[in-house]
C-alpha cells in the first residue's frame, strides 16, 4: 500500500527528531511504497541536507515554518484594510471571501480565546462547544486557502488583530487571556499564522495527499494537520504516532518563551484544541509509552482508539556486553545523558556525597555533552565547579597525584570508544531527572544487562517495571540509598541485570515496533471504506471498488500490461515500484527494465541530478 509519512523538524532531514525511528519504520516495511511529506522548522535543518532514503520512498516533498516573519511585511501587498486582506498569491479577496474569512478567524480565534487554560476535555459541555467553533473555523480556513490561494497575508491583516482584540475582550474569556493588551494580540497573531501555515501548502491535490492509501503522522501538532485535511478533503485514514507530547513540550517552554502571559495562555488554548481535533479525527493513536496515554485522553483521545506500541530500538549494539560474563565495576555508577537541567545532575552529586560516606571506594562517572547554547555550558561548568567542591582531589601518600571520584567524560575516546563500553565500565546505571519522556539510556542500560537506579518521573517505571530501583525524583538521600544497596549486593545487580536484558527484548526492540505498525496499517487499510475504482471502460468512471492506490504490478520487475487505471490515481509505472537489479544498484547506476523506464524514485535525481543526502537536497519539493 502507498503510505503518506507526515513529519514536523523530523525525517528526511539529517537532525531531525524521530529521524532514526522514521528511518527503520520505512526500511522495515519494504512491502509498503512511503510518500514523505515533510515541514522544516529551520534554514539550518534544510542545509544539513537528508539521510539517505531507501528505495520504497517514492516521493518527498517538502515546505519551510521558519520563513522570517519581516518577509510578510516587505510583500509589496496592497495598502489598506481591503488590500491586507490578500492571499500569498498577490489577489484581493472579494467580498464574499472577505466574509468567509472573517467568519472561519472569528469562529477559530473564539474557540481559543473561550477555551479552559488546562485542558479541553475539563470542561463538559463549554468544551464540546468551543472544539466545534475550532473545527468550523480550521476547516473553512483550509478550504478558503485551497480555493483563493494563501493565507499568509490575510491571518497577519489588521482584520485579524482586531478580531482576536475583540474575542479577548468578550464576555467569559478567562481574566489572563481578557488582559490582553496591543503588542500581545500583534505576538499572538504572528504566531497563530505560523502555525496554520500548513492550510496553505499545495498537497491537498488528487496526485498527492489524496493519492495515499493512509496518512502516518510521526507526532502531533504542526505534523498531523496536512493529515487532517486529507482525511477533510479525500477520506484517507488518519494515524497518529507520539512518542513524546508536544503540547506538555510546549509549556515547559512557554515560561522561557519571549511572550507574556496572555500570549502563552493563548497559544495553549491553541495546541489544547488542535491536539483534541487531532484525536478526534484520528482512525488510531500510537502513544509510545503509558505516559504519552495519559496526556492523550486528558485531551480528548478515545481509549477505543489508543495502542501502545513501544519505539523500538537496536539490541544488537548492545548484545556483546549484555551477554558477557562482565558485571562492570563492582563499585562504579555510570550516569549517561544530555547534560541539563532537566537531568538533575546536581541531586546526584549531591546523592553521590552520601554514597561515598558508606562505600568511600565508589566512584561515578559522568558520560554526556551539553545540550546546545549557552545554558548547555553553563550547567556543565557549574556541575563541574560543585564535584570539584565536593570532592577534592584525593591521593593515597604525599607523593602521589591526588584523583576525584567524579569524572566527566565523553562518549568516542580511546577508554570509552562506544556507547556500548560505557554502559559496560559500570555495575549500576543510574538517572536521576526530574523531567523525562520515554528513558532511552535506561532501555540501552537494560539491553547491556545492567541493574538500574532511576527517578519516578516520566515513563520510567513502565520501562523499569519489576527490573530495577525506582526513587522519588529530587531526593539525593533515597538515590544514595538505592545506589548502595545494590553496590553492597553483586548478585542481587546480576538477577536485575538479567531480567531488564530479557524484558528490553521482548518490550523493545526494532523487531516488536516494525511488525506492530504492518499489523495496523493493514487493519486501518482494510477498515477504510474504498475510495478507488477500477472502469471496466476507460470512458466509464463506474467501477467495482479497489481500496489501494497503487496496482501489484507496479512493483514487479518489467512492464505493465495494458489495462484499465484507478480513477483518481495518478499513472505510476516501475518508476514508482520499489525494486532494482542489484547490479545496477551496486554501481550506483539506475536499473532499467523491459520498457526502458528507469527505477530511480522521484526524490533521488531532481532537475540537476542532485541526491537524497547531498546538502542542499531538502530545499524544496522533490
Amino acid at each position: 500500500m502507498r503510505i503518506g509519512l507526515l513529519t514536523d523538524g523530523g525525517y528526511p532531514y539529517a537532525n531531525g527528531e524521530s529521524r532514526l525511528w522514521c528511518d527503520r519504520l520505512v526500511r522495515g516495511l519494504p512491502q509498503h511504497e512511503f510518500d514523505l511529506f515533510a515541514l522544516s522548522r529551520s534554514a539550518d535543518q534544510e542545509q544539513q541536507g537528508w539521510v539517505r532514503l531507501p528505495d520504497q520512498v517514492g516521493r518527498v516533498r517538502t515546505a519551510p515554518l521558519w520563513t522570517r516573519e519581516e518577509d510578510a511585511r516587505n510583500s509589496g501587498c496592497p495598502r489598506g484594510l481591503p488590500g491586507r486582506l490578500a492571499t500569498g498569491l498577490g489577489r484581493s479577496y472579494g467580498r464574499r471571501d472577505r466574509r468567509r474569512f472573517t467568519a472561519h478567524v472569528s469562529a477559530l480565534v473564539g474557540a481559543v480565546c473561550a477555551g479552559t487554560e488546562t485542558a479541553p476535555a475539563s470542561d463538559g459541555a463549554g468544551s464540546e462547544a468551543a472544539s466545534g467553533l475550532f473545527a468550523d473555523g480550521l476547516y473553512g480556513l483550509a478550504e478558503l486557502a485551497r480555493e483563493r490561494g494563501g493565507l499568509r497575508n490575510a491571518l497577519r491583516s489588521e482584520a485579524t488583530a482586531r478580531i482576536v482584540e475583540s474575542a479577548c475582550r468578550a464576555p467569559g474569556t478567562g481574566r489572563t487571556v481578557h488582559g490582553a493588551t496591543v503588542p500581545d494580540h500583534l505576538a499572538f497573531v504572528a504566531a497563530l499564522e505560523r502555525a496554520l501555515r500548513p492550510l496553505s501548502l499545495d498537497w491537498y491535490a488528487e496526485d498527492d495527499l489524496g493519492a495515499v492509501d493512509l496518512c502516518h503522522a510521526a507526532s502531533g501538532g504542526a505534523a498531523a494537520l496536512p493529515g487532517l485535511l486529507a482525511k477533510r478533503f479525500f477520506g484517507v485514514p488518519l494515524l497518529v504516532t507520539e512518542h513524546g507530547v508536544p503540547l506538555r513540550a510546549h509549556y515547559l517552554a512557554a515560561p522561557e518563551a519571549p511572550l507574556g502571559a496572555p500570549v502563552r495562555a493563548l497559544l495553549a488554548n491553541f495546541h489544547g484544541l488542535l491536539a483534541s481535533e487531532t484525536y478526534r479525527q484520528a482512525a488510531l493513536i500510537t502513544p509510545g509509552n503509558t505516559h504519552v496515554r495519559r496526556w492523550q485522553e486528558r485531551f480528548g483521545a478515545d481509549r477505543g482508539k489508543l495502542r501502545t506500541v513501544y519505539p523500538g530500538m537496536e539490541a544488537d549494539r548492545f548484545g556483546g556486553v549484555g551477554e558477557g560474563e562482565d558485571g562492570g565495576g563492582p563499585d562504579t555508577l555510570v550516569w549517561i545523558g544530555r547534560v541539563e537541567p532537566a537531568k538533575d545532575l546536581i541531586a546526584l552529586l549531591h546523592a553521590f556525597a552520601e554514597v561515598r560516606r558508606a562505600e568511600p571506594d565508589a566512584r561515578l562517572r559522568i558520560f554526556g555533552a551539553p545540550v546546545r547554547g549557552s545554558e548547555g555550558d553553563t550547567y556543565l561548568a557549574h556541575c563541574r565547579a560543585l564535584a570539584a567542591q565536593l570532592f577534592p582531589d584525593e591521593a593515597t601518600d604525599a607523593h602521589a597525584v591526588g584523583d576525584n571520584p567524579v569524572t566527566f567524560e565523553e562518549i568516542g575516546g580511546p577508554e570509552v570508544p562506544d556507547l556500548a563500553e560505557a554502559y559496560a565500565s559500570g555495575g549500576v546505571v543510574v538517572l536521576s531527572s526530574v523531567v523525562e519522556g520515554f528513558p532511552i539510556s535506561l532501555v540501552e542500560a537494560m539491553f547491556c544487562g545492567r541493574a538500574t537506579v532511576s527517578t519516578d518521573v516520566g515513563a520510567v517505571v513502565e520501562v523499569v517495571g519489576g527490573t530495577g530501583l525506582v526513587v522519588p525524583p529530587r531526593n539525593p538521600r533515597a538515590l544514595a540509598d538505592a545506589c548502595v544497596a545494590l553496590l553492597r549486593d553483586p548478585e542481587r545487580r546480576a538477577r536485575l541485570g538479567a531480567a531488564a536484558r530479557a524484558r528490553a527484548l521482548e518490550l523493545f526492540t526494532v523487531e516488536q515496533n516494525l511488525m506492530a505498525f504492518g499489523g495496523i496499517y493493514l487493519d486501518l487499510v482494510g477498515q477504510a471504506p474504498a475510495r478507488w475504482t477500477t472502469p471496466t471502460d476507460p470512458l466509464d468512471p463506474a467501477g467495482p471498488p479497489r481500496p489501494f492506490a497503487t496496482p501489484p504490478e507496479a512493483h514487479v520487475l518489467g512492464a505493465l500490461t495494458t489495462g484499465p487505471v484507478a480513477v483518481g490515481t495518478p499513472a505510476r509505472g516501475p518508476a514508482g515500484a520499489s525494486a532494482r537489479a542489484s547490479a545496477g544498484a551496486s554501481a550506483g547506476v539506475p536499473a532499467r527494465v523491459s520498457n526502458g523506464t528507469s527505477r530511480v524514485p522521484s526524490w533521488a535525481v531532481g532537475a540537476e541530478g542532485m541526491c537524497a543526502g547531498v546538502r542542499g537536497a531538502g530545499d524544496g519539493d522533490a
